[in-house]
């Protein structure tokens, strides 16, 4: 509840509302991106349903904070999976700044930074934390090919 103005009208109302599950949760979010053409796309708060959720993708995302060394150093790292798989349709290669936005599927615990998962397109409630390997090119490719559902085929696989 966030009122302007606060009175036993107000406080019934929200009860009111509250009772008829009509209100909406408050959910902490960074504005929703103008421009997120890039090869990571960078997911919000209030955009993590629609892009994340999204029963027709597969999502690699990864959870950071802005002031954690290692997100630091997986930045570049990340953006070049991102490039590697930027002409796949049905995947996505996400990041959200967990510091500044609510993560809205309890599925997706973030309990320290990064946190990376990938949530299937036909699983999204049973996403898959990525663990146990460098966070590099090759064992970053290798968990997402592990866990997509169909990537092209490139000319040279052909």
């Amino acid at each position: 509840m966030e009122p302007e103005e606060f009175d036993s009208d107000v406080l019934r109302q929200f009860v009111l509302a509250f009772k008829k599950g009509k209100l909406k949760p408050i959910v902490k979010s960074q504005p929703v991106p103008k421009n997120n053409k890039g090869p990571v796309k960078v997911v919000v708060g209030k955009t993590f349903d629609t892009m994340v959720m999204d029963p027709k993708n597969d999502v690699l995302i990864e959870f950071y904070a802005p002031w954690c060394g290692h997100c630091k150093k997986l930045e570049p790292v990340y953006t070049e999976l991102g490039k590697k798989y930027k002409n796949e349709k049905n995947l996505i290669i996400a990041k959200m700044d967990a510091t500044a936005n609510d993560v809205t599927n309890d599925r997706y615990k973030v309990e320290g930074f990064p946190t990376i998962y990938f949530a299937p397109r036909d699983k999204k409630n049973n996403p898959i934390k990525f663990e146990g390997g460098d966070r590099d090119l090759e064992h970053l490719s290798k968990f997402i090919e592990e866990h997509v559902i169909k990537l092209s085929r490139t000319k040279e696989e052909l």
